[in-house]
């Protein structure tokens, strides 16, 4: 069938005005767009905790009034203020945030978390709680659950939801603690309820405690592991075993250090490789071994296989003109008991030591490091092997002490030279 095309006459004043009402509504359009998109922009890129939100958020709010980021930031703005008309008003704003973006969980924790300023404890509650449906895989709205409960006195409900926190996120795990910490004042067993008895949780409780120094409580959670357990990560032991000993919880620290593998002979109340028999680390490679410092030319610190007292080698220092006035040297820290009589006994022998400020052994309170107890300085010009004795009590609140080489003060330049070897070192009780 032949068709037909009919033509439709525009009158010239109508065409015009149809094509400005377009031009009008694509200007409307794109206005609006990007009136929106920056408004949301300004909002996104704006902190509220920094001085130009007082201008940007109501800015931003009236360029996207539909924007919940946007209003937002303006109703955070209002909580800020911390007064009571600033607070009800960010309540009001906050409900307006829930309802343009009414299934989105973060705008239903700032309601709740609003209106409990507000003292509208059931509204916040209820708020929280649709923030736990919407989110019920999510952490962060179970943290703030378990965090309003607390506040509330009702320990047991927020306890419920903060150990789901525990076992979701090891993110979280340790705010949990720290809030448990210093809500029940540093109460280790209120803490422990928020934990289980799971491997991964002791180990974290391990760590918490050392952070904060309950040392005690460290060391007991991770005896509460398997052998097997505790190797699940090698190098939590290692990093709390050097946190307690930088805090000079030293006992523990001692521990640690042994089952860590960092000084997998050191034990409570006795001296590391007394006869020197084993290879001396690096100083960075032991907390409780001897500690043998080598930056000076003048002194030479070495094992001597040839001369010794006991077993098969001893340890030989050697000054070649050293002129000091101070050495701390051959150092090694031990754990042990405060106010608790001990004795450190030593094999010395010397041979051409000439000085007038000869070297000598202290004892002396790791804790603070001060000088318990010095031997006499030792013989200068030879002597062969001698026995020495240092008798001594631990401080109150010393549970770590330093046997170290010292020597005695003669100048400001004071050379020394010749040679000194140690063997057999002994600490006990008296």
């Amino acid at each position: 069938m032949p068709q037909h095309i009919s033509i439709v006459s525009i009158p010239r004043a109508a065409g015009y005005g149809i094509v400005t009402l377009a031009v009008v509504a694509v200007v409307i359009f794109l206005w609006l767009v990007g009136s929106w998109l920056t408004g949301n922009m300004l909002a996104e890129q704006t902190s509220p905790a920094s001085p130009e939100s007082v201008e940007i958020a109501p800015l931003a709010a009236g360029l996207a009034p539909s924007d919940p980021l946007a209003n937002w930031l303006l109703a955070t703005r209002a909580a800020d203020e911390f007064s009571l008309e600033g607070v009800e008003r960010a309540v009001v704003m906050f409900e307006n945030v829930v309802r343009l973006s009414p299934y989105d969980f973060r705008w239903w924790i700032e309601l709740g978390r609003a209106n409990e300023q507000a003292e509208r404890y059931e509204a916040a509650e209820k708020a929280l709680s649709r923030s736990i449906e919407l989110a019920p895989e999510y952490t962060f709205p179970k943290w703030q659950m378990g965090n309003f409960l607390l506040r509330r006195g009702r320990t047991d409900e927020a306890f419920a939801q903060l150990i789901k926190t525990t076992e979701k996120s090891s993110v979280y795990r340790d705010q949990v603690f720290a809030l448990a910490w210093d809500f029940f004042g540093k109460d280790a067993s209120m803490v422990e309820r928020l934990a289980g008895d799971a491997p991964d949780m002791r180990l974290s409780l391990a760590m918490f405690y050392a952070q904060r120094g309950a040392s005690a409580d460290a060391l007991r959670n991770w005896n509460m592991l398997t052998e097997e357990q505790k190797r699940i990560d090698p190098q939590v032991p290692r990093i709390i075993a050097q946190g307690l000993f930088d805090q000079r919880n030293f006992r523990e620290a001692v521990e640690f250090a042994r089952q860590s593998g960092i000084d997998p002979e050191s034990h409570f109340e006795e001296i590391t490789n007394p006869g020197f028999e084993k290879l001396i680390p690096a100083p960075e490679d032991t907390l409780f071994g001897w500690n043998v410092y080598r930056g000076d030319p003048r002194l030479d610190i070495m094992p001597d296989l040839r001369v010794w007292n006991e077993g098969a080698r001893s340890l030989r220092i050697t000054f070649k003109g050293y002129a000091k006035p101070e050495l701390a040297n051959v150092v090694q820290v031990v754990a042990v008991q405060p106010n608790t009589e001990y004795r450190v006994s030593f094999s010395v022998r010397t041979e051409n030591l000439r000085s007038g400020g000869p070297p000598l052994m202290q004892i002396g309170n790791a804790n603070n490091d001060t000088v318990i107890v010095s031997s006499e300085p030792f013989a200068t010009a030879s002597m062969d092997w001698a026995r020495i004795t240092l008798d001594f009590k631990t401080p109150e609140g010393c549970n770590g002490i330093f046997i170290r080489t010292s020597r005695a003060f003669c100048a400001d330049e004071c050379p020394i030279t010749g040679t000194l070897w140690y063997d057999d070192l002994k600490l006990e009780r008296r």
